[in-house]
């Protein structure tokens, strides 16, 4: 068939960072993302403009996954910074704002591409050589034989989510039983392959934050059992319940046309045959003493109601999502066949009963190890609940990479500001020798230098969205924040009361700098020094592994798009 129209080349664009359009669309992504950073970030609302459902949010993971991107560049960065929120949760919005930064800010300097990789290659390798050092002065040593330090963990991601629209009382709330969620699912017994257990989240929507609960265990909704009627339980000798787990489905109808033809004999019903066959798995569940039956898919009302004869309690459409965790839990493995039925497939469990959340039944398993739980997730509506509900998501996963590497940095952009001031004090002391094995000036090297720290104070200044100065001291490197509406005096300690990360307070004889935008800051010849106290309460505090991470991916992505020379795209 001859074709319609002529095909058309590919399109070459060389060197798309000069393009004004690429840089206008890199500098709306920048505004957007910056404008939803920290607890005072702005709400976006994102639509399809074909229908569906409105997004409310400020978390990156939302964000980016929704807002579509035409050129190719932009692409790049929105795709390292997803993978980046993949593996960590976490420190999304800080990748993708610090890499927008540094890609503006060195391409406006006067050095070659290649010169500015190399030295930023390097200006990392001093940071997380910095970031990895018992001297850091922005780490913070996790202890878990105490729960302050995971406590203020928990508390800085969820404050740092307005859409969840949290007072005070509820995110203390929240961030108890987050915690206390996770404990659940770390082992008793430390073991050299130890496995972390699960939280399953269940949702209730439209009550009160403060009635979100955390049960051990497993809690599986059950419309047709009353919670008035007693609930009678078949028992083995060791008073322990006996479970099945079936991963197939029970309804008698599990004949399928499309998996080819069947030949049944006459006056032979292929229902009745099936019906037979689930009742004669019935009777073998009963002999074998098991006292619960929970079915992924629907179980046939007649095996219902002999079980129910029998004292076996018997729970379907239990769903996919919750097989693992049910098998981790009792240790039955899912039976796909109602033909083969062994009895090592049986788990067991302490007990079960009945608990009612907002008008809702559910059976409440009760495993004799807890290592799976259950997180009953309440707030006011869909929106605020969804956004709670990946906030909450992200603690934990926090606080289960905290648990791998018991580190956290300091929060509300005090990392930033103090890496910032580390690296200009490193940069002015590095001897010739480093200069000729990276095969720069040291005026190229310093250039570079300056437009990485003002790329990491640029994160930070993104925490102020109400127009006040931000201060960096001159001894600690923290920054620190003054209400709108002050002018700039010489003076500043009347106006701030704590940095940032809530360590440090104004009592010191601190010397203070504004932070400037777009003009290099005063060296500061001494290295930022570490705080006295390492241990305070309401920290604001960043996962470190994420936050590492991040900030390694940030400078890798925007080396990958300054070097890029070429982009050809299909037409076609």
């Amino acid at each position: 068939m001859s074709r319609l129209e002529t095909k058309k080349p590919p399109l070459f664009i060389t060197e798309p960072l000069t393009k004004d359009g690429v840089s206008q669309s890199l500098s709306l992504l920048s505004r957007i993302l910056k404008s939803c950073y920290g607890p005072a970030g702005q709400l976006k609302q994102l639509h399809n403009g074909v229908g569906g459902c409105v997004c409310t949010t400020s978390q990156s993971s939302a964000i980016l996954s929704r807002l579509p991107v035409s050129h190719p560049v932009l692409g790049v960065l929105m795709a390292s910074v997803q993978n980046h929120i993949s593996r960590f949760s976490d420190c999304g919005l800080f990748t993708a704002i610090l890499c927008c930064s540094l890609i503006e800010n060195f391409k406006s300097l006067n050095v070659t591409s290649c010169t500015v990789i190399k030295i930023s290659k390097h200006l990392l390798s001093l940071c997380m050589d910095y970031l990895k050092s018992e001297a850091c002065g922005c780490r913070v040593a996790v202890d878990f034989s105490s729960v302050e330090t995971l406590l203020c963990l928990v508390r800085s991601v969820l404050r740092s989510k307005p859409a969840c629209m949290l007072n005070k009382t509820e995110v203390d709330h929240l961030t108890t039983l987050i915690l206390k969620a996770f404990l659940f699912t770390v082992p008793c017994h430390a073991e050299s392959n130890a496995v972390l257990g699960k939280c399953v989240i269940v949702p209730v929507k439209g009550r009160r934050v403060v009635d979100s609960t955390v049960l051990p265990g497993l809690l599986i909704e059950t419309p047709e059992i009353q919670l008035a009627k007693p609930l009678t339980v078949k028992r083995t000798c060791s008073n322990m319940i006996k479970m099945a787990l079936f991963c197939v489905s029970m309804s008698g109808d599990s004949f399928n046309p499309e998996e080819g033809t069947i030949t049944v004999h006459h006056r032979i019903s292929l229902e009745m045959s099936e019906l037979n066959q689930l009742l004669s798995v019935g009777k073998q569940l009963v002999n074998d003493e098991v006292g619960l039956v929970v079915c992924q898919k629907v179980i046939h009302p007649s095996l219902k109601r002999y079980l129910k004869e029998n004292g076996v309690i018997a729970v379907d459409r239990a769903g996919l999502s919750l097989m693992e965790p049910l098998s981790r839990m009792t240790g039955s493995k899912p039976i796909a066949s109602i033909h083969l039925l062994s009895p090592s497939c049986y788990g067991s469990l302490k007990d079960l009963c009945i608990e009612s959340f907002a008008s809702k039944n559910f059976v409440h398993l009760i495993p004799d190890d807890t290592v799976v739980c259950s997180f009953i997730l309440c707030n006011r509506n869909e929106t605020a609940w969804d956004e709670l509900k990946r906030a909450c998501e992200t603690a934990e996963h926090v606080l289960q990479l905290t648990l791998k590497e018991p580190l956290a940095l300091l929060g509300g952009g005090c990392t930033e500001t103090h890496l910032a001031s580390y690296i200009r004090h490193k940069s002015c002391s590095l001897s010739t020798s480093t200069f000729e094995d990276i095969d720069c000036s040291q005026t190229q090297y310093q250039l570079v230098a300056d437009g990485f720290c003002r790329s990491l104070e640029s994160v930070a200044r993104s925490l102020n969205h109400d127009d006040g100065e931000i201060l960096t001291d001159m001894v600690y490197g923290h920054c620190w924040f003054v209400p709108p509406g002050f002018p700039p005096v010489s003076s500043w300690s009347d106006l701030v009361s704590k940095c940032g990360c809530g360590i440090n307070g104004n009592g010191e004889n601190l010397k203070w700098r504004l932070l400037q935008g777009q003009f290099g800051s005063p060296v500061i010849q001494d290295c930022p020094k570490e705080p006295l106290v390492k241990v305070a309460d309401f920290l604001t505090l960043d996962c470190y592994a994420a936050k590492c991470s991040g900030l390694q991916v940030a400078l890798e992505t925007a080396n990958l798009i300054l070097d890029l020379l070429y982009v050809i795209k299909d037409q076609n």
